[in-house]
């Protein structure tokens, strides 16, 4: 049992106990801005924001600039979706669920591309192609900001984006050596399954109703 938990937590041994416990607390507020996502409640982005602030200064310690940058970005497109969410299409209704139009597909390729581009030359300013963990970031994080952008503008494909991320993120953080965040990941891939599966429902009893 001790081996197991080694296995697991050991890498915690070095780490002061604030960092810990604001690991913990990030993780904690990120199931709740998911499992609110899912829910398709408001209460995404507020929690997110907790979680994404606390990221942010996390991550930027354990030198994952990509990660640190995409935390960043959905501090601010938190606030972008918090807007578009509670926008009103007209006097009774906000702003629904939807699938991606062309344009926003587009949109969607140019994202991630200028993503890569732009994490590229953050990694290079600062010389942290140090190892392969820097090359898979990089990905995660142009994966990431076009899913967090189509999630602020209420659009289904989003889940799908967060679902190839958090299968790629559960051994990168495991391998750096952060449990925590990875077991967060890990669950975050059941949940984006279900949140893709109950905007489906809801979107397709809309198209229904049509």
């Amino acid at each position: 049992m001790n081996q197991v938990f080694d296995f697991l937590f050991g890498q915690y041994a070095d780490s002061s106990a604030i960092d810990i416990t604001l690991e913990i607390t990030a993780v904690i507020f990120g199931f709740l801005s998911v499992w609110f996502s899912k829910q398709n409640k408001i209460w995404v982005f507020p929690t997110g924001m907790i979680s994404t602030s606390i990221y942010v200064y996390l991550l930027l310690k354990w030198e994952l600039l990509g990660d640190m940058m995409i935390n960043g970005y959905y501090f601010i497109m938190s606030v972008y979706g918090w807007y578009i969410w509670t926008r009103k299409v007209d006097e009774t209704h906000v702003t629904p669920i939807s699938r991606t139009t062309n344009k926003e597909k587009k949109i969607s390729i140019a994202i991630f591309f200028a993503t890569l581009v732009f994490v590229y030359f953050v990694y290079t300013s600062f010389d942290k192609w140090t190892s392969w963990t820097a090359y898979v970031d990089t990905v995660t994080t142009a994966i990431f900001f076009v899913g967090m952008w189509l999630m602020a503008r209420r659009k289904i494909e989003n889940w799908i984006y967060w679902i190839i991320g958090d299968i790629i993120s559960v051994p990168l953080y495991f391998h750096k050596g952060f449990t925590f965040t990875s077991l967060q990941y890990f669950f975050f891939t059941f949940i984006a399954i279900f949140g893709y599966l109950a905007w489906k429902k809801t979107l397709d009893k809309k198209t229904s109703t049509l």
